[in-house]
């Protein structure tokens, strides 16, 4: 599954980050996305702890049962090598972190999962290379912009960057432009006043518009 996930993140270039959905709104909330378009979704850990590992874990298996392949699930804001287990152990395939730590991406690759660590400076992007990331995602990327990631992306060409934060439909073809392989997107597409309003028609509509730029 792991090479599947790699090809679709090269195909597609949008993975949804969806953080703090109530559990009962996960699957319309999942199947708009999937409608407009969407064929990898994030559900994020709280590092908080206010929702526990456990229960996210739950949230992520309930996703991949019900999808079946046809949309790949993966868990976001991965901090520890208990919640890689816990997400293999739910079925997600792929983790995706805010930092870049050597243990987290060993784990990820110990369980056959595709690595997408955090990370900013040349010095973590190498970093999270070397550890095995097959994706190094460009974390937070908003305040940097496509400037930085040309100027990145010369010495480092041989790097999968994603680009995550600010990314909305007017800028993704200039960080494509860019070198950029692929973007978490979050609010954007994933609009909690659409969700708390079950306007998931809406949602649907915003995933078309995304997706109508990589295609």
């Amino acid at each position: 599954m792991r090479e599947r996930i790699i090809n679709t993140i090269e195909k597609e270039k949008i993975i949804t980050i969806v953080r703090n959905v109530d559990k009962n709104k996960l699957i319309p909330l999942a199947e708009a996305m999937y409608d407009g378009g969407i064929r990898l979704l994030e559900v994020t850990y709280d590092a908080k702890g206010v929702v526990s590992d456990e229960e996210t874990a739950k949230n992520i298996e309930m996703l991949v049962s019900h999808f079946e392949g046809k949309m790949y699930i993966g868990a976001g804001t991965v901090i520890t090598e208990k919640q890689v287990e816990l997400t293999k152990k739910a079925g997600g395939g792929f983790i995706i972190s805010p930092d870049t730590y050597d243990a987290v991406i060993n784990k990820t690759r110990e369980l056959e999962m595709v690595s997408m660590p955090g990370a900013l400076t040349p010095t973590e992007i190498q970093a999270a290379h070397r550890y095995g990331a097959d994706f190094v995602k460009l974390f937070p990327i908003t305040n940097f912009g496509i400037d930085y990631v040309k100027a990145v992306k010369a010495p480092l060409s041989h790097i999968k960057l994603l680009a995550v934060g600010g990314i909305n439909e007017n800028n993704m073809s200039d960080y494509l432009k860019a070198g950029i392989s692929g973007f978490g997107i979050g609010s954007n597409i994933v609009n909690k006043k659409m969700i708390d309003n079950n306007d998931f028609a809406e949602i649907c509509e915003l995933a078309k518009e995304y997706t109508k730029v990589i295609k």
